[in-house]
């Protein structure tokens, strides 16, 4: 493996904690080049929610590549283009009561994030943004910007400004946002009226913080009062991570912009998308843009994950009958670990096991020595996060809850 340490970056990092040559990958399984086979619980960091080379996702691709589909058209009219967003108002949009238009920001999560900030500034005349503890929305200047993590905030290099944190659910106790509320209602606070709030249902790289429907209900509630634009970010916990296709559905909220990325193309293929509420779309021609807003070959994987998953609630009902299958597992390494000061948290195929900043790593690792990739979240990564593709059967959850019980126990009996 010397090449990669002669030729690329200091900057890598999952590859610090899996040190394999990963060369084939199949469901829910990596394979090493020397054989080795690795059950994925980690599945691209939420990318894969219907598992590696996902054979029906395949063969759309396989077939459009095949015929010579168009793949790179910036926002040229394509067939690809046009199926997806056909796709997306039948099967995802108007069942949910939603008229968002669709912006196409770029290729990844980041550029969803910025295209929504970028345009709530735009329609608001207003610049800052309200952000919450925890929180992560990406590595861009902007997106670092609304990011809590003090470490990624350092790599920006210069002061982030025009963003504002407040208290997630739960931080410091606090289980309702009357700060925030008290800060907007008061002349004298300091706060300036934001352009938008942004959040995230569950805070995956803040440590699977999950925020209850009652609070992202006066969330929303403040911001219509206060006439500020909602973005919910939704690239990680989206496209039925949670359960439901949105992470926000079980809240009973709409919010006014709502970004997707990592699992909306279905394969792994890079994509973004913000939503927008028609009265939004204040922008002129090309006011946002970018080379890579055309990738047809994801609108095609994308389409097909749609109709393939979303035309009826099976894949929901399964991802919250495994979720629960999960807490229940990770309940039990708590109460078989009684005084280790273990707890457990999530919400559908997002779910955390908090065991301690040092020792995370140590399970992860210990994991990984027995087949089961599973990284680590939280600003000490302090908590093993599990984010298994919806598509695991049965056997492959068991298996790899089993492997995470026993590195777990051997760990804390080698910490005394």
């Amino acid at each position: 493996m010397s090449i990669f340490e002669q030729h690329e970056s200091n900057v890598r990092s999952y590859s610090r904690r899996w040190p394999v040559v990963f060369s084939r990958a199949t469901g829910s399984h990596l394979h090493t080049e020397d054989g080795g086979r690795y059950l994925d619980f980690f599945a691209g960091a939420g990318a894969l929610n219907y598992g590696h080379n996902n054979p029906t996702l395949k063969k759309v691709l396989l077939d459009y590549v095949g015929n010579d589909g168009v793949t790179h058209a910036l926002d040229m009219f394509t067939t690809a283009r046009r199926d997806l967003l056909e796709a997306l108002a039948e099967v995802v949009l108007r069942p949910r009561g939603m008229d968002h238009k669709v912006v196409f920001p770029g290729p990844g999560g980041a550029n969803a994030v910025e295209a929504a900030l970028k345009l709530a500034r735009t329609v608001t005349g207003r610049s800052g943004v309200v952000h919450f503890t925890n929180s992560f929305h990406g590595a861009t200047l902007g997106t670092l910007s609304v990011t809590g993590n003090s470490q990624h905030r350092r790599a920006a290099g210069l002061p982030l400004t025009g963003a504002t944190p407040m208290p997630f659910d739960g931080y410091d106790g606090r289980h309702a946002p009357d700060y925030l509320a008290r800060l907007l209602a008061d002349p004298g606070s300091g706060l300036d009226r934001p352009a938008a709030v942004i959040v995230e249902t569950v805070q995956g790289e803040g440590g699977v913080n999950v925020a209850s429907p009652e609070w992202l209900r006066a969330v929303a509630d403040l911001c219509k009062r206060h006439e500020i634009l909602l973005i919910v970010d939704d690239v990680q916990m989206g496209c039925g991570r949670t359960g439901p296709f949105f992470s926000f559905e079980d809240a009973g909220i709409v919010p006014d912009l709502v970004c997707l990325s990592k699992s909306i193309s279905g394969y792994g293929l890079p994509l973004a998308l913000t939503l927008v509420r028609p009265e939004l779309d204040v922008w002129r021609p090309g006011a946002h843009s970018g080379t890579f807003r055309g990738v047809n070959t994801a609108f095609v994987t994308a389409t097909e994950a749609l109709r393939t998953y979303w035309t009826d609630d099976a894949l929901e009902k399964s991802t919250r009958a495994k979720g629960e299958r999960v807490g229940d597992a990770l309940q039990g390494i708590v109460d078989a670990n009684a005084g280790a000061d273990l707890s457990a948290r999530g919400r559908g195929l997002v779910q955390g096991l908090v065991v301690g900043a040092g020792l995370a790593d140590e399970v992860s690792a210990e994991a990984f020595a027995r087949g089961l990739l599973v990284e680590t979240s939280g600003p000490h990564d302090e908590v093993v996060k599990l984010l298994p593709p919806l598509t695991v059967s049965d056997a492959e959850l068991a298996e790899g809850l089993e492997i995470l019980a026993e590195s777990t126990r051997v760990v804390l009996e080698r910490a005394g």
